[in-house]
Parts: C-alpha cells; structure tokens; sequence
C-alpha cells in the first residue's frame, strides 16, 4: 500500500501542479515578488510646473505584471493617488509591452524593471522650502505559474524649490519614455469575417521589419494569434485576427505598432494607431505559400488542439475520474504478472477514451444541427440519465466488494470461471474503462477545455471532432505513458492481499459518486423521483447479491437473481415516462441571488446596474468548488453587497434554451461561465477556476472604472 500510495501521489503532483497551481488558492502571508517604488524625474516640486512621477516595479526573475490591455488573462496595474490639495495627476503613460506566451495563451505586460510614467500638475501657490509628500496606493496582479493580487503603499517627499535638477533616476525616465508609443500613425483598415487588414506606412527616416500589434481595447483582436507583416507596393499591411465572437460596435481599431523590436534597438519605434474598419478587404493578400486566412485558421485550430490536450490532462484529477484511474492502476499491477504486453492494454484504453469522446461529440452536434440547444454535459440535463448513472457506479461498487464477480459467462459463471478471467490479458477491460473513464468525466469541465470546446462547437463537424479527439488523447496520456514505459510499474509490490483489500477500499468513492449523483438528481426532480431511483437501487442490490451466491456454487440464487433482475427492470422501467423524474423548475438556493433570464438581465443593464452572472449546474464539479471557494467567501459576498452589484445565477442543471444561446454568445457550450458587466453594460470574463482574490480583483477594476465614467 505505501508503494502504491506514493505511485499515485507522484502522478497526481506530475499532472496537477503545473496547471492546477495557476487557480488555486495560497494561504498565509502572500509572498511579494514584485518591488514598489514611487520616483521623481527632478529633485524638487517647483510651483506651477508639471512633475514627471514614475512607478518603478522590480520584479523577480520569470514574474511579470501586466500591461493596460493584459491580452488573453491578467489584470492591468492600477495607481490610486492620494495628493495634497491643489495637486493632480493625470493617466498613466504606458511603455510598451512584450508579448507574455502562457501555453496556447498571449498575455501583454512587464518583466524584469519598469516604470510606469505619470504627470502630476502642481499648483502655483506653493511656498518654496517647504517639503510636500505625495502618496499612492498601486496595486498589481504579479504572475509566473501562480498569479498574486499584488499591492503597495508608496509615497515620496521632495522640497519646494524656485528650480529644479534631474534626480539621479532621469536616465531611467528617459528610457521608459522613450518606450511610450509617440504620436499617432495613418493607417486604413479592413476586415473580412475574422481577417483583419492594418495598412500603414512607417514615419519618415523609419522602417519596417519586423512588427507588433497591441491593442488598446479589450475583446479586439485573438492576442495569440499570428501577425503577418507583408510589403505592399509602397506600403505595409499587418493582418491580425479578430476575436470571436466579434461584436456590432466593432467599427474601429485603436492599437500601439512595435516595429522592429521598439525603442532603444536599431531603427526601433513606436506609434499609436487609430482607423475605422471597412468591410470586404481583409482577405486579398495571402501570406507565401498559403490562401487566404489559413495561416490564422491553422493556428487558431493548433491553439485549441493544444487547450483541449491540457485540459484532458486535467480531467484526470477530477474527483469522480481519479478512482476509476486509479482502479485501472491496480489492473496494471496485475497485467505485469500476466500474458500479454502492457503496450496493448495503454492502446485500448486510449482508443476507449477518444472514440467516446469523439461519439459523444458528434451525438452533440447531431442534436444541434437537428435543432436542440444543447451543450456540453448536455446528457445529464436528463433525470433518468442521471439515475442510470447512479446505478452503475452502484453495481462497480458492490463488484468492487466482492458481492459478485464480473464475467463473460453471463448467468452460468463461477468461482474458477471469475478466477480464469481475472489471470486472462484481456484489452476489452481497458478499453471499458476507457469508455467509463469518458462517462464520469463528461460532467466536468477542466481549466482551458472552455475555450477549447467553445472553439469547437463553432466549427466544422471535422474540426469539431478533432478538438475532441485532443482532449480524449489528453485524458489517455498518464496512463498510455505507463504502459510504454511498465518499468514504472516495478515499484509496485507483487499482487497479493493488499491489491484485494485496495479493491474493496476503492468501492467506497463509488458510493460517494452515487451520493453526488443523487444530489444532482435532487437539484432535478422532487422527492418522489428520488424515492423511485433508489428503489431501484435496492432492486439492482438483490439482483447483484443473489448473482454472487450463484457465482460462489448455490445454484437456487440463479433463480432469485433471474427474479431481482426482473423487478429492477419493471422498478427502472417507468422512470424515462415517468412524471416523477421529468426536469422540474427549480429556483435559486442562495439567498440574494436572481434567477437568470434575458429580460431582466437587459432591464438591469438598461438601468446601468453592475451584474455578476454565475452559468452553473450542480453536475458541474468546477462550479461547486468554485461557489464554495469564492463565491460564498465573506469577503466577496460583503464586496457584492458594498457595490451595489446584482448576483445573478443562470442554472443549466435541466436543459435551458436560453442559457444555451447565452453560452454561445461568449464562444462557450459548457460551464461554468463568470462574467461581470459594468455599468455601462461591458461584460467581462472571468476564469474557469476562481479564487477570492481574482474576483475582488475584478470588482476593484469596476469600481475603478466607474470613477472615470
């Protein structure tokens, strides 16, 4: 037991937390890894003229805050100024960014050392030999394979003086000057579907090279998608591609250009670029040796194969999925002993994951294109599919135990038949798990497999399942690597009473599933639905039980079994027509939250309320842990209330149109889905997996932009 304890503890650590790490909360002090400072460009304050201030961040190596458009995740850093009467600063003059990649992601911000620039207007009455202290609150969100909500104090004292002298920072000003975009640059630009064409000419004295593209406003462009430089004629036209889904108020394109590795490198610059979109253009110029669009096809394709490929690594620690793994496991350890190469069985099991995830696919599909407003999970948004669930984790349980032995000699099998079986290198056993495995995963949904299935549904039916298959190939990867490599397998203790005791062990996590399973059922149906599915497991129990006393040599229990089976299929029968199990209404369990729907959601945006919108279902494990995690937390209930903010909560436990079409509208087909919109009725994302502090970070930038409203 303790060699198979630290096996699975090392492939649980080996998967988890290298994504995991990224969402999950820390606890204690936090830990700073990036360094405060607020700094002057002179060494006086002179009454009248304008100060030049800099907020100076160091940050330890590999860590990186964010720009004012953080790309595909991450905050921006925020200055809140607390400045004697009379003073007053203005916006933050942001230097350049670098492109962030995160995996299949794109973030924009800062390494190493920064300073973000600020001009502070002095008044003209101030008397000179007298200190003035200026002070600010900064906070950040600092980020390597965890992120940090990030804050400092800082403040500075200088003296008032009738002139002032550079301070020993102004080569430091000048550098982070020099970085911020000058001036704003001509340029035209069209788009095509998702092809986005920036025509433009470098300033005088200027080339072009090589070019980066940021943009200035959120929900614009795709940030890991590539960035095509081509020449022209006489000009030079950046194609880039937009994000999806691209709204009606996408008109225009305002981005920072980065050319040939920006300031402070050989003929490098920087420049703003504002333009309308006219429509119909993009797609006329084609990159070498490609049409139209396929390299940004190819690659959005490439981004969502890898998501979908992580995010099936991941579903391998979801706490319904693991026991089934790590029953597997323990059939390993038996194959070693056995006939048969170990390489066969990895193959099975991959084969079982990814044509059930494939099958699953396309039965989805099949049902959206017939017209049902389906998504992923969508099959237990059905009662009776919940309750067979129920009943086969139930039966894999007393199996597990010893009531009765699984054969293929159904109804005539015995003890040397079950032991023939159980020494026999079969693959059609992990193939079955494999199938099993997809079965309890299907309710989850992993970090990054949102965007990922998201992408796919609105897809081609073969690109469709081709993100599927990733995912499938994700989820079978642990385990076919163990079957490569079975020497990993030789720490294991030989087969013996241990394996036997760890069997019976692992048949209580399948109970605990069929106690989740009865929840989401609850959350489904009233209590006589209920009542129905588990007397059915009482029928299913005899039946199983009497099947075993046959299997041990009392042949009358052949009989007794044969008529439990019979009464467990007449108990099962009715409950697919039956008024018990049919999808109920159900209403908000949470005090202070209103239950979704589009009308009442536009009336609060109408009337310019913030609204946070929860898309959830209780089969939906992420969702549960993140409720409990954050979104019950006191801290961010008391925020919610201090803001003024209306919770809405959009459950998908039984099948809703209507939340279906909202999914969609923000390239989702599954939960969960957190968006926040302000007040102005911008709608923001938030992240799969939730902690306290990603969602009071995204309620300080609402509160901070309804100021500037």
């Amino acid at each position: 037991m303790q060699f198979l304890s630290a096996l699975a503890f090392t492939f649980a650590a080996t998967v988890a937390l290298p994504a995991a790490s990224q969402s999950l909360p820390r606890f204690g002090a936090p830990e700073k890894h990036v360094e405060a400072e607020l700094i002057a460009a002179t060494d006086a304050i002179v009454p009248g003229q304008p100060l030049k201030l800099g907020l100076r961040l160091k940050h330890e190596h590999e860590w990186h805050t964010y720009w004012q458009v953080p790309g595909d995740s991450g905050l921006p850093t925020q200055i809140k100024w607390q400045l004697p009467a009379g003073f007053s600063a203005g916006a933050i003059d942001w230097p350049h960014p670098k492109r962030l990649p995160v995996g299949p992601l794109m973030n924009f911000g800062y390494e190493g050392e920064t300073l973000l620039l600020t001009t502070v207007q002095v008044p003209a009455n101030l008397v000179v030999g007298t200190p003035v202290t200026l002070t600010a609150k900064a906070s950040w969100l600092e980020c390597k394979d965890v992120c940090i909500p990030g804050d400092a104090q800082v403040k500075l004292t200088l003296p008032v003086q009738a002139q002032a002298a550079p301070s020993s920072s102004t080569a430091l000003f000048n550098a982070s000057q020099a970085r911020v975009p000058q001036g704003t640059l001509a340029a035209t630009a069209s788009i095509d579907a998702d092809r986005i064409r920036v025509a433009l000419s470098p300033p005088a004295g200027k080339t072009l090279d090589k070019v980066e593209f940021f943009p200035l406003e959120e929900g614009r462009i795709e940030p890991a998608a590539p960035q095509v430089l081509k020449s022209e004629g006489g000009q030079f036209a950046i194609y880039l591609t937009a994000a999806k889904p691209t709204g009606a108020d996408f008109k225009s394109l305002k981005g920072v250009v980065v050319a040939n590795g920006g300031p402070g490198t050989a003929n490098g610059w920087a420049s703003v670029v504002q333009t309308t979109l006219a429509a119909g253009a993009a797609g006329t110029a084609t990159a070498p040796g490609a049409s139209a669009g396929a390299s940004t096809s190819s690659m959005s394709l490439l981004a969502a194969l890898g998501t979908a490929l992580l995010g099936g690594l991941i579903l391998n620690l979801m706490p319904c999925v693991f026991p089934v793994l790590s029953l597997k496991l323990i059939g390993l350890a038996q194959h070693r002993t056995h006939s048969g190469p170990m390489a066969a069985h990895g193959l099975a099991f991959a084969v079982g994951v990814v044509l059930s995830f494939v099958l699953l696919a396309a039965l989805l599909i099949g049902l959206q294109q017939a017209g049902s407003a389906l998504g992923w999970g969508f099959q237990l948004q059905t009662p009776w599919v919940v309750a067979a669930l129920t009943v086969l984790f139930f039966g894999i349980g007393l199996n597990l135990l010893g009531v009765f032995e699984f054969t293929m000699a159904t109804g005539v099998a015995n003890l040397k038949a079950a032991d023939a079986l159980a020494h026999k290198s079969d693959w059609r056993g992990s193939f079955g798990t494999g199938v099993l495995a997809v079965i309890v995963a299907s309710p989850c949904t992993a970090p990054f497999m949102g965007a990922a299935l998201g992408y796919a549904i609105t897809q081609p039916a073969f690109i469709a399942l081709s993100v599927f298959a990733a995912l499938g190939v994700g989820m079978a990867a642990p385990y076919v690597l163990l079957t490569l490599f079975p020497k990993l397998l030789e720490k294991l203790p030989r087969p013996g009473r241990w394996m036997e005791l760890f069997k019976q062990f692992m048949a209580f996590p399948m109970f605990a599933t069929c106690v989740w399973l009865l929840w989401v059922l609850a959350q489904q149906v009233d209590a006589g639905g209920v009542a129905l599915a588990l007397g059915v497991l009482v029928a299913v129990g005899f039946t199983l039980w009497a099947l075993g006393q046959s299997q041990r040599g009392a042949r009358f229990f052949r009989w007794v079994a044969a008529v439990g089976g019979v009464l467990a299929a007449l108990t099962f029968a009715p409950i697919a027509v039956s008024e018990a199990l049919a999808p109920g209404t159900r209403t908000t369990a949470d005090a202070g939250w209103t239950e979704y729907s589009v009308e009442k959601l536009a009336q609060l945006r109408g009337e310019g309320k913030a609204v946070f919108v929860d898309f959830t279902a209780a089969w939906c494990v992420t969702c549960q842990v993140n409720k409990r995690v954050a979104l019950r937390a006191e801290s961010v209930k008391s925020r919610f209330a201090a803001d003024n903010v209306v919770l809405m909560r959009a459950d998908w436990t039984n099948r809703d149109e209507r939340i279906t079409q909202a999914l969609a509208q923000f390239g989702r087909n599954g939960v969960p889905l957190y968006v926040l919109y302000d007040r102005t009725g911008e709608a923001a994302v938030l992240p799969e997996l939730l902690t306290e502090g990603i969602v009071l970070a995204a309620l300080d930038k609402l509160k901070e932009k309804s100021k500037l409203n």
